[in-house]
């Protein structure tokens, strides 16, 4: 039973309140007036006061936002467990705990301290060491060099900077470290730019993502020649793009003998607290400081980070700000004292195995598939995975098959590699979003390009991954390889098919993930370039509104939103079946119809306006005529029109009409002899597109018949599907029996031709008598 009232309200409120929070049913009345509520303007504050619930009500709407707006993306909060709510009820215990008398404070909070380092240091093997908690995961870092800078500099704390002067400072971290790392180093510590070197990675032996160490050794050496002095050295174990381990143990010798001092910080560190342990990771345990990341890891959120040091002077630490003499900064380490006690290390050693367990079960996956290249630092264990698409043997030589190794290996030319990294960038998207709780991401590496990553030990926990979302990450791999193949093949034969055609254009896009870009050419010879490009908008735009209209398994869209190229048609991934001549010829024979069309419609709008100026010329003149034949007496308005009732004036009317299809002008007389309008003469045919080839029935657009051999016969020369071609092509009129009747007349009127020459040849050749001279000219004159 709990003593303490108040402990007992905190867990019940805590737990009343995530409930609450982790609530996404909504009534409809509730989303309705959120949907109108202002919330994003701030408002004044109102003097009565809320209670918990409607503060805890407006958190939950401005957590989960316009759920409208994140329907279209992958939208996935944290799984917050059991571990994760001991996490949280730490931060409303420290503001608890803190309120106690200052003597009963010191205790607890020495307690706290105490423990959590002690679990940590060998939960993680690392002997007689002090931790320090830090809410920033690079403050740990910022904090030792201070400690290093005091150690090193012995009147640092009463000079200064002045010290510095003599010797100047020099940290190194590896060219693989997190981007900007040594600039935020530089700018907390008050330190110029020049006082971080970036050490290059291997370039001839071992992993190209572990640091060079006879490199290394040879910039320190020639720092130390220039009067400067080698403080730090940042090595990594896990680098932030590809996982690789540096060389532990040989940067730990280099740095006794140069007396710096070697930080270790990556996501292998959490392997320490498994049963076996690769020697490279084991090497870190040697180090004089390491930072961990408990929180990604274990999946705990809002606990701090924990950088573990060894160092025997306190009073430095304490000037560098590893340790506090005030009671609340020893607090921080409250939320991971609680969880790290609920998991126990059972639990905590069974969440790092089973990441590494999901690592390695896709690592042995990705071993049988083709085209797919890893590239991880030990095939035994490695906690990240790295893996890209890359075709290796495509027009290439194939006697270099088996001198190729199994890591990933360079594209020759830049444009082959700027396409691998497009058609890489693709594929971790597409399977980021068809299997969110993967948790795969797509990294840049120097070396290799744009590869996916599956780092299970920083998304596992938080995401809940499971052996079964690794399948099916694997099998979504194997549905899109076949496509990202057949894209990258047929690429070159559509740019081909496309540049041979004279009205489309071929629009070279690598940073395009699939087949190409198209535009179509419009030829015009107006000099306005502004009209130009708004009928060449118009055109494609169209063109695409038609391509989409087509029943086919292409994607046809104008491109990204940003970057990409105006008035063109972007082609998506396709498949190994796509007729490509087919694809190419629709689209041109689509982007003349609506060129035509265009072209109709102008020349129609300025023929009418021609004929409306014809027809108002000569009604003007046909009323002048009027005028003369009538005579000036039938003008006088009083005059004319007695003269009219005594000598009436027969006058037919004469109007014009114009003829849309011929594009003239024609007199009305024969409309009011006939009382009908005449219809011309027949209109011209509007100009359609012909299809490449007809379809099969429940074929789409764009597909090549794969036929099978059962489909034709070793004796006839004619298919079963010419079969099917030929009765589509006969009149719909004829019956069955009626059609082959134009078929057979012809047929018997060759017939007969060939019988009566035959004949006139017997009538030739039927006398036998020896011929003379006689009778060939009697014959020669009958013919």
């Amino acid at each position: 039973k709990m003593v303490d009232p108040t402990l007992a309200e905190m867990g019940k409120n805590l737990n009343e309140a995530m409930k609450m929070l982790e609530d996404n049913q909504r009534k409809a009345e509730e989303e309705n007036e959120k949907k109108y509520a202002r919330k994003d303007i701030p408002g004044p504050l109102q003097g009565s006061g809320q209670d918990m619930v409607s503060i805890l009500q407006l958190v939950q709407n401005l957590m989960h936002g316009e759920e409208e707006e994140e329907t279209s993306q992958s939208y996935r909060l944290q799984n917050v467990g059991e571990q994760g709510h001991m996490a949280l009820l730490g931060h409303s215990l420290a503001a608890y705990i803190s309120v106690l008398d200052r003597e009963r404070l010191r205790k607890l909070t020495t307690r706290i301290l105490s423990d959590t380092t002690l679990w940590l240091c060998r939960l993680f093997r690392y002997e007689n060491g002090s931790a320090y908690y830090h809410e920033d995961d690079r403050e740990g870092l910022l904090k030792i060099c201070r400690l290093v800078i005091h150690t090193r500099y012995e009147d640092y704390s009463l000079e200064g900077f002045n010290v510095l002067y003599t010797k100047q400072p020099v940290i190194y971290i590896s060219s693989a470290a997190r981007t900007g790392l040594g600039q935020a180093l530089c700018n907390q510590l008050g330190l110029p730019l020049s006082c971080m070197c970036r050490v290059p990675c291997n370039t001839m032996f071992g992993s190209q993502h572990q640091m060079d160490v006879a490199l290394l050794d040879r910039l320190i050496k020639e720092d130390v020649e220039f009067g400067k002095l080698p403080l730090l050295l940042v090595a990594n174990a896990g680098t932030p793009g590809a996982g690789h381990t540096d060389k532990l143990g040989r940067l730990k010798e280099l740095c006794e003998q140069h007396k710096m001092w070697l930080h270790v910080e990556g996501v292998n560190l959490a392997t320490l607290a498994l049963g076996y342990v690769s020697s490279s990771v084991l090497a870190a345990t040697k180090c004089d400081s390491m930072t961990l990341t408990l929180g990604s890891w274990l999946g705990l959120p809002a606990v701090p980070a924990v950088t573990l040091y060894r160092h025997e002077d306190p009073s430095l630490s304490l000037a560098a700000g590893l340790t506090s003499s005030q009671p609340v900064e020893k607090l921080r380490a409250l939320p991971l004292w609680l969880s790290l006690q609920y998991l126990g290390h059972d639990g905590i050693v069974e969440r790092i195995k089973h990441a590494s367990q999901l690592s390695q079960r896709l690592l042995e996956n990705l071993k049988n598939l083709d085209f797919i290249k890893t590239s991880v630092e030990d095939e035994l264990s490695s906690p990240v995975v790295v893996f890209k698409f890359f075709q290796e043997y495509s027009n290439r030589d194939q006697t270099s098959h088996a001198a190729q190794a199994s890591t990933i290996q360079h594209p020759i030319i830049s444009n082959e590699r700027h396409i691998y990294d497009t058609f890489n960038q693709w594929l971790g998207e597409q399977l980021a979003q068809l299997v969110p709780a993967s948790g795969v991401d797509v990294v840049e590496l120097e070396d290799e390009g744009t590869c996916v990553r599956f780092s299970p030990l920083m998304t596992s926990a938080v995401l809940g991954t499971e052996i079964q979302d690794i399948d099916q990450l694997v099998d979504c791999l194997k549905m899109k390889i076949p496509v990202l193949t057949s894209t990258l093949q047929l690429r070159e034969e559509f740019e081909q098919e496309v540049r041979r055609t004279v009205s489309l254009l071929y629009i070279e896009d690598l940073d395009w993930p699939g087949l190409g870009v198209v535009r179509y050419n419009y030829h015009s010879d107006e000099k306005n370039d502004d009209k130009q490009e708004k009928e060449l908008e118009k055109i494609n735009t169209e063109l695409l509104k038609k391509l989409n209209e087509l029943e086919s398994d292409l994607t046809f869209s104008l491109g990204p939103e940003f970057g990409g190229q105006k008035n063109c048609v972007y082609i998506g991934m396709v498949t190994e079946d796509l007729d490509v001549s087919e694809l190419v010829e629709t689209i041109a024979a689509t982007g003349r119809e609506i060129e035509e069309n265009s072209r109709l419609l102008e020349n129609m709008t300025e023929v009418v306006r021609k004929g409306i100026q014809e027809a108002q010329l000569q009604l003007q003149k046909a009323n002048e005529e009027r005028l003369l034949e009538e005579g000036l007496l039938r003008q006088i308005p009083v005059v004319g029109s007695v003269l009219n009732w005594f000598s009436p004036f027969q006058a037919s009317p004469k109007g014009r009409t114009f003829n849309l299809t011929a594009g003239s002008l024609e007199s009305t007389e024969s409309m009011y002899i006939s009382k009908a309008q005449g219809t011309g003469s027949t209109p011209p045919p509007t100009p359609t597109s012909s299809l490449a080839k007809q379809r099969l029935p429940g074929q789409k657009a764009f597909k090549r018949s794969l036929r099978s051999s059962d489909g034709f016969s070793e004796t006839s020369s004619i298919s079963h599907c010419d079969d099917l071609d030929k009765l589509d092509q006969r009149p719909p009129n004829l019956s069955p029996g009626q059609e082959q009747g134009p078929l057979e007349m012809e047929r018997a009127e060759e017939q007969k031709e060939v019988g009566q020459a035959k004949r006139d040849t017997e009538d030739i050749h039927s006398d036998k008598s020896p011929p003379d001279c006689t009778k060939v000219e009697d014959q020669a004159s009958q013919r």
